[in-house]
């Protein structure tokens, strides 16, 4: 098998006396949508705090690509290509959805201060190509019609999807999208799985998500990763996990 695109090995992590994630070990390969479930406090968020170096690790490694980036800072490691929304939606709520995208876009082209001091020709193309992308990307994740509205404006399902495109707009290889689809209306859900899936599908982005929505985990995740209290209890195939006693009296048996 191919070296994976990430992987955390033996990861643990402690707060004081308490132990919110436990030796974990999780290994994606480019190109696989993988769900990250388990119950309220499994370590699920801690995990992707650890996976893009929002938290330190206490022990064990984070690899990219097979080279060690445990030592990384988060802005380090969203060079490399990661990219994460949150359960907490971070907008900036009072500038409009288009300006959300396109000051992300602008960071990911480091476009130069100077250049747009002088309004050089670069500076104008530039600001072209953060248009236009930020208008694509907007119409990907179906809220471009929103685009002149304040962000802060939006109903809570509109603004999942535009802190979604935010994370896009740093042009990732792996996305980690944290409950993207809490608050959500069932026809949102809907369009959201399909979204996520073309988004794997067309850009070959890597994708794991956190979700407690099993119909919209199971819906579109090809492997599943089970956490309970801190320990990684099963992982495999939907069906595969599904029928895992340890997986169905920890989480899903209690749903």
């Amino acid at each position: 098998m191919s070296t994976p695109l990430f992987a955390i090995e033996g990861v643990t992590k402690r707060y004081g006396g308490l132990t919110a994630v436990q030796g974990v070990s999780i290994a994606l390969q480019a190109g696989e949508l993988v769900g990250l479930i388990g119950p309220n406090g499994a370590g699920k968020t801690t995990c992707f705090n650890l996976i893009t170096g929002a938290d330190t690790v206490t022990e064990g490694r984070v690899l990219w690509q097979g080279e060690d980036v445990t030592g990384l800072r988060d802005w380090q490691r969203a060079r490399l290509g990661m990219a994460r929304t949150f359960q907490n939606i971070r907008l900036w709520k009072d500038m409009t959805v288009r300006d959300n995208v396109r000051t992300v876009c602008r960071a990911a082209a480091q476009a130069g201060w100077l250049d747009g001091l002088l309004r050089t020709p670069r500076h104008r193309r530039v600001e072209a190509e953060v248009g236009a992308r930020a208008d694509e990307l907007l119409e990907r994740l179906g809220v471009a019609s929103l685009a002149a509205l304040r962000a802060g404006d939006l109903p809570y399902g509109p603004q999942r999807k535009l802190e979604i495109a935010r994370a896009l707009a740093l042009e990732p290889r792996l996305l980690l999208l944290d409950e993207p689809a809490a608050g959500m209306t069932p026809s949102e859900k809907t369009d959201l799985m399909q979204v996520v899936q073309g988004l794997r599908r067309d850009h070959g982005l890597t994708v794991l998500v956190i979700e407690h929505d099993m119909r919209f985990v199971m819906g579109i995740c090809e492997r599943i990763v089970v956490l309970d209290h801190g320990e990684l209890i099963g992982q495999g195939t939907p069906d595969e996990v599904r029928r895992d006693p340890r997986v169905v009296a920890a989480y899903l048996g209690s749903a």
